[in-house]
């Protein structure tokens, strides 16, 4: 099988960017197709039925491998180019890892970006009309509850599985970076956080979500700043 991939994805959606941050983690070459999801495109939905991104093609023709939702790609990946490892090599450190990708694709995703990127992207996206204030309001503040729990675990370990990078990591991160995108994120008022953020900001796997930008969506000032 060839090892050309294709990552069909969206710049701004946290899932994709969770992809796109462990294939430059283990420094895995890939062409980029931008998706518009919510214009259902038919491409789109030949490969993955429930029309979202990402997806990841491997190879061409008959032995091409599809691969589709961001954690059927993580394991893939891990399965398939082992080094470096980005769930740990201790077992507790890896279920550990596979936790916090949990809390943040699920439950953060459900209290915070369900509302802070509803509300400033997808409804601008669909056009939907300008945002609620109210439901603005209700993912500031899940964001912050968040980051006090996202604190709290900095401050006792390196990274926020244990002692090592992990995909917890990259999870928490593309959520953060596109809600920091949209300058939502209080990151003065949580200094481990901002510390741990600057160190995955400098990282060149991070560096190319830096350059993200979408038409009729421009990033807050300090989003590519390295030293904000």
């Amino acid at each position: 099988m060839s090892a050309e991939r294709t990552l069909h994805h969206f710049p701004l959606d946290p899932a994709s960017r969770q992809v796109r941050l462990a294939l430059g983690e283990k420094r895995l070459p890939f062409a980029e197709e931008p998706a518009k999801y919510w214009e259902r495109p038919s491409e789109l939905i030949a490969m993955n039925a429930s029309g979202l991104t990402p997806v990841l093609t491997i190879g061409s023709g008959r032995d091409r491998l599809v691969l589709c939702e961001s954690r059927a790609i993580l394991d893939h990946l891990e399965e398939a180019h082992p080094e470096p490892p980005l769930l740990g090599r201790e077992p507790a450190e890896r279920a550990e890892a596979r936790r916090l990708l949990q809390w943040f694709d699920r439950k953060f995703d459900y209290e915070v970006g369900g509302f802070l990127l509803h509300e400033k992207m997808e409804k601008r996206l669909l056009g939907l009309g300008s945002p609620d204030l109210a439901a603005l309001r209700q993912g500031r503040d899940a964001l912050r509850q968040h980051l006090v729990y996202v604190e709290g675990l900095l401050s006792t370990r390196d990274w926020l599985a244990g002692k090592r990078l992990s995909l917890a990591d990259f999870a928490a991160a593309a959520h953060l970076s596109v809600i920091d995108y949209f300058g939502d994120v209080p990151w003065r008022d949580f200094p481990a956080v901002k510390t741990w953020y600057m160190k995955l900001k400098s990282r060149p796997a991070f560096r190319p979500l830096l350059a993200d930008r979408w038409p009729g969506l421009a990033p807050a000032p300090h989003y590519d700043d390295l030293d904000f």
